[in-house]
């Protein structure tokens, strides 16, 4: 099949791309290459998609004339985002690239003649503090990133249920592993002890609990969803680990596995941060016969292994 994957150079974009081209899919990316976070990790996961044969596309959805990608694309897997509730985010940055982009790929999508779904790529921060329901829980986003991709995924449903347009939802819990973003938990406080530097931890967040999702796994549920998209057209899925574990437990297995504590500094409490996610996987395990394997210990290992082994290494030839 012919697919489609925005946000391509990202940590699940570009994991997905791969286990697609693995299995002998024609798969071609599209990412903004967006300074959000820093390039070079962006460009890093790339070339692992490359060397697998993937096509990479380097434009900005709100901008590009989608026809470059032909009338043949059969799926669309649309990770593409301005991710997480940084403070110095603007909102409008959040509508452009959740909402404006979103719909400009919609309506390439409802005029594709072959197309057999758009599965798109939301996230538990749209429950709001406390992610603990099935997806018939009321939404009650406390960011404006949550507030930005509920609105987006319910403008893809819009589609369905207006021009039968073939729309999975698919909402992300925590999702860790290697390739992580550089704000995000464990790259963080890895790259702190690995570098000698310090790592700040919002106030009471250690407290909080999380169903960390190891990558690998997320990746298994989204080939699911496309070998099963019959069953799956217009449904929203959780996907995640159902094991929930305290942030404090993941900060000691990365301190133990690297033999070092790290030199942590608290400082305030992060707005629209959630306090407890827990992934109700009922309706993952008939649509997908989805259930997780893996341990945060196991993802933990596999992650820090990649950042020792792969980006510092690579980091340290772009300085």
């Amino acid at each position: 099949m012919k697919i489609l994957v925005t946000g391509v150079a990202g940590a699940i974009g570009s994991h997905v791309a791969e286990a697609l081209l693995d299995r002998g899919d024609d798969v071609v990316g599209v990412d903004s290459l967006d300074p959000y976070y820093d390039p070079v990790i962006k460009l890093l996961n790339l070339a692992d998609v490359k060397a697998r044969g993937g096509g990479v596309v380097i434009a900005d959805i709100n901008e590009m004339d989608f026809t470059r990608f032909g009338d043949d694309v059969e799926v669309i897997f649309h990770f593409a985002a301005q991710p997480g509730i940084a403070a110095g985010t603007s909102f409008q940055h959040y509508v452009r690239n959740n909402i404006n982009a979103t719909h400009a790929l919609l309506e390439y999508a409802r005029k594709l003649p072959h197309l057999k779904t758009l599965i798109y790529i939301s996230t538990s921060s749209v429950y709001g503090k406390s992610a603990r329901g099935s997806e018939e829980t009321v939404p009650r986003p406390t960011s404006p990133y949550g507030v930005t991709k509920l609105s987006a995924e319910q403008l893809a449903l819009s589609y369905f249920r207006s021009y039968h347009l073939p729309v999975v939802v698919l909402r992300l819990f925590s999702v860790f592993g290697p390739r992580e973003r550089p704000e995000k938990l464990y790259h963080k406080l890895a790259h702190s002890i690995l570098t000698g530097q310090q790592f700040t931890l919002h106030e009471g967040s250690e407290h909080h609990l999380r169903s960390f999702t190891y990558v690998g796994d997320v990746v298994e549920a989204c080939l699911r969803t496309l070998d099963r998209q019959e069953k799956c057209i217009g449904e929203i899925i959780n996907i995640g680990n159902n094991k929930t574990r305290k942030t404090a437990e993941g900060i000691h297995i990365v301190e133990t596995f690297l033999g070092q504590k790290a030199d942590m500094v608290i400082i305030p409490p992060r707005h629209g941060d959630q306090q407890e996610t827990e992934a109700i996987l009922e309706k993952a395990r008939i649509l997908l016969d989805f259930v997780p394997e893996t341990t945060l210990e196991e993802g933990l290992e596999k992650q820090l292994t990649w950042h020792q082994e792969k980006l510092l290494p690579h980091l340290a030839k772009q300085a």
